[in-house]
């Protein structure tokens, strides 16, 4: 389902670490976990196969919690935040997610159109969580940014730079790294 071309350096989302799993679980703690059947089933539900090691962390560790990134917590796998706004459409996780860069449309001189619009909200990605005010976290798990978490609101989109992936936005967290100068 992915192209070798999506392994990114530094960056494993094909097979899981069992020493970064290790590391999420002194981060983030143990939760509530779905098991191997509930993540099997969402992701033949919805056409994907999760990026690890985020894959290994809801089935073995947690799915969401009050801890962790974003400020409010990580979401549950199937969840989104209260603040998701409706325009009737529908969320396509198997559709490719369609940036590889960041874009800040708020201010762009030429409108974004809504179809690319909805694609960056509702294509290629799960909701990790929020800080709030539209102000959420994606992991993208189709396209050619699979694997990368993404800050995605109602002005832009940008992706975490530094050490993409979940583990390295897990890692930016735990240490007090801010998150806007990891591009």
């Amino acid at each position: 389902m992915s192209d070798p071309a999506d392994i990114h350096v530094g960056m494993n989302i094909e097979q899981v670490d069992p020493g970064v799993l290790g590391e999420l679980r002194a981060a983030l703690g143990d939760g509530d976990a779905l098991g191997w059947p509930a993540v099997h089933a969402f992701e033949e539900r919805h056409g994907v196969v999760l990026p690890e090691p985020y894959r290994s962390f809801v089935a073995e560790i947690s799915d969401g919690s009050g801890l962790g990134p974003p400020d409010h917590g990580l979401l549950g796998l199937a969840d989104l935040p209260s603040d998701w706004g409706s325009d009737g459409s529908e969320r396509d996780l198997a559709g490719s997610f369609p940036l590889t860069g960041p874009w800040l449309w708020e201010g762009d001189e030429e409108e974004p159109g809504e179809e690319r619009l909805r694609a960056v909200f509702d294509d290629g990605s799960i909701v990790l969580g929020t800080d709030g005010c539209g102000m959420n976290w994606h992991l993208i798990v189709t396209g050619p940014q699979r694997g990368h978490v993404w800050h995605i609101s109602g002005e832009g989109a940008m992706p975490v730079g530094a050490e993409p992936g979940f583990a390295g936005w897990v890692r930016r967290w735990a240490a007090g790294e801010p998150w806007f100068d990891a591009g």
